[in-house]
């Protein structure tokens, strides 16, 4: 299928990818905390029949550094911009840090009618990096919603524990699965909320995930959606790391510093075996709800 591509600037820089035919259903596409780059994916997506738009959403001009405290609105505003193009029914897919955001933005949004969560988390941890101050401690939200942080989990100011490190790559899964023991009150405390959502998830997860442990946070997150009937799939594979490859993508880029688990061949397979899951959910084609159902955005108190 052919696809246009067009360059996006202003309140923030990105690509928007749409069919040489048009289309009307768009997904806001969120990259991770290493790497910012979301085109081939958007491609991905284009070249079967949706809008995608990929953004950056820090360390651009005049955004954060880091991710601390990026405003939920930074994605309701992306969003915007794909309604003026047309689009009527709106979703976002998100990997990693990127999930962590499209799962507060279902919430805080009502606009968005499905979410793809790879590699998700379950709950808000710290920020990674510095924020406009350029201080990276004390540890602060890494999201906030009308100025308020949202609840986070801090991570063990002891660090990264040394046995995660090997081959000079290192580890993040142990030090996040230690905060979760540290912060027991803090961690119930940071649940994302995902079942005062009705949008429609599908999850994806590797069980060898070594840079945190995104498939007990992808089952959590379906259990408490399935006990309210909400509409919600999980892939998982246990071979799996953190960096699922969707068909259409090439390998990852070899890692340099941290340690994602899993292999190519693992990674495309999960990838695969999500995308028809992943592609029925952003048609709307598993559920009967109109085209744009919801229209408003939804002033919750996130706890």
């Amino acid at each position: 299928m052919d696809i246009i591509e067009q360059a996006i600037a202003g309140p923030f820089e990105g690509v928007l990818l749409r069919p040489a035919a048009g289309g009307r259903l768009g997904v806001l596409v969120l990259h991770g905390s290493y790497g910012t780059g979301t085109v081939e994916r958007c491609r991905a997506l284009a070249r079967s029949g949706l809008v995608a738009l990929g953004i950056r959403w820090y360390g651009g001009e005049g955004q954060p550094p880091g991710i601390c405290e990026i405003p939920i609105e930074t994605f309701t505003h992306a969003l915007d911009l794909l309604h003026r193009e047309g689009i009527e029914r709106l979703s976002v897919l998100g990997l990693s840090k990127g999930a962590e955001a499209a799962l507060w933005l279902s919430i805080l949004d009502q606009r968005v009618d499905a979410v793809v969560a790879l590699s998700p988390t379950s709950v808000t941890w710290p920020n990674m990096g510095a924020g406009n101050d350029g201080r990276s401690r004390p540890w602060r939200s890494s999201w906030t919603w009308h100025g308020e942080p949202l609840p986070f989990v801090p991570l063990d100011e002891a660090g990264i524990p040394e046995a995660q490190e090997e081959d000079g790559l290192v580890s993040l899964r142990g030090w996040y699965e230690r905060s979760r023991e540290l912060y027991p009150e803090r961690y119930e405390a940071a649940a994302i909320p995902v079942e005062r959502t009705e949008a429609e998830f599908v999850l994806v997860a590797g069980g060898d995930d070594r840079t945190w442990p995104c498939l007990p946070a992808a089952r959590a997150l379906k259990d408490r959606r399935a006990a309210l009937g909400l509409p919600t799939v999980l892939v998982e594979r246990g071979a799996a790391g953190h960096r699922p490859r969707l068909p259409g993508e090439g390998p990852a880029a070899p890692a340099t510093h941290l340690r994602y688990g899993g292999t190519d061949a693992d990674d495309a397979a999960l990838g695969a075996a999500a995308w028809p899951h992943i592609l029925s959910a952003l048609r709307g084609a598993g559920r009967s709800a109109d085209l744009g159902r919801r229209h408003s955005t939804a002033h919750l108190n996130p706890r």
